[in-house]
């Protein structure tokens, strides 16, 4: 399968999950909107905001609508579709594709917490059933 015929979107970078969460959280926006959530927080001007909508718009990763004289943005894919992708990479790239080794690494580090484990423990439950 080549890129073009891929339905999911190029990997999406820190600053612009910022973004994508902004547009997950209310959409559709426009870009000044968008920096209206993000830019306080990041230290980033509306222009820095403009750059990464249209990195993403060139990702596929979000729709931009014309709405007069501005664009009006909204995600082209879901958070839980973008959750699910992201999640597999990880598990794929550092642990050889296995959940059980992220889960076993993160007990080793003393990274999860008693309710972490009874969350877990509640998940497994629940699928093997």
């Amino acid at each position: 399968m080549t890129e073009g015929e891929n339905s999911k979107p190029e990997r999406i970078s820190e600053a612009e999950h910022a973004v994508m969460e902004a547009l997950w959280e209310h959409s559709p926006l426009t870009a000044t909107e968008v920096c209206d959530r993000v830019c306080e927080t990041r230290g980033w001007s509306l222009a820095t905001v403009k750059t990464l909508l249209s990195r993403l718009v060139t990702k596929q990763a979000v729709a931009a609508q014309a709405d007069g004289r501005r664009f009006l943005y909204s995600p082209a894919m879901a958070r839980v579709d973008y959750v699910d992708g992201e999640s597999r990479r990880l598990v794929d790239r550092l642990f050889g594709g296995r959940p059980a080794t992220l889960f076993a690494h993160l007990a080793e580090q003393e990274a999860l917490s008693e309710r972490d484990i009874a969350e877990i423990e509640a998940l497994l439950k629940e699928i093997r059933s």
